[in-house]
């Protein structure tokens, strides 16, 4: 890891630590971030989006091993996905643990992706928890695909800001979001 990097996941972890919100890249847009397993962070990202906490929000974690410790049972079809895909992908898993329950939905799922880049995965390691990780924008306003498009009460909002030029793995676009359950039914959420 070159110390550019080292630098940015340094401080991002330090924030996540203290309790802090972050702005940060990911593998597909720009995502307001905290330590997923406290209720206090998380709600202030409600707060700041202006969202209904009834709305889940995805939970990044950084490999398999890491999911299997927050997720009761992973169903094999979501094995499966998880080896071939080639793009970002989130999938509802169906009874979420360890985790804030403000992360869980109503009927105890979790949405959880694993990023295909280098920043996140690394900042998810040496922090040892999930991160959220909810598009950077006010509920209801369009999803910006850049550091340049998110708006100003968002970036006051936060504690930490990752260096915007770790934006150039971005896909700029939404991950899909797919839903499995025990039994491998597969429902397609956002495409």
């Amino acid at each position: 890891m070159d110390e550019d990097l080292k630098y940015e996941v340094d401080a991002a972890v330090k924030a996540l630590k203290a309790g802090d919100l972050i702005l940060y890249p990911t593998d597909t847009v720009w995502g307001l971030g905290c330590d997923a397993t406290r209720d206090d962070a998380i709600q202030r990202i409600f707060d700041l989006k202006q969202r209904a906490d009834s709305k889940s929000v995805i939970v990044l974690v950084s490999d398999a091993d890491m999911l299997a410790k927050y997720v009761r049972q992973i169903p094999q079809m979501a094995l499966e996905l998880l080896e071939i895909n080639d793009k970002p992908m989130t999938i509802v898993y169906p009874q979420g643990v360890g985790l804030s329950g403000k992360v869980i939905a109503e009927d105890g799922s979790v949405a959880i992706r694993i990023p295909q880049n280098e920043f996140c995965v690394q900042m998810i390691r040496r922090f040892g928890r999930p991160v959220v990780s909810t598009s950077a924008n006010i509920s209801g306003d369009e999803t910006p695909s850049c550091f340049a498009e998110i708006d100003a009460a968002i970036i006051d909002g936060v504690e930490h800001i990752v260096e915007p030029s770790l934006e150039e793995t971005s896909t700029g676009l939404s991950s899909q979001i797919i839903k499995i359950g025990l039994n491998g039914e597969v429902k397609v959420i956002r495409e």
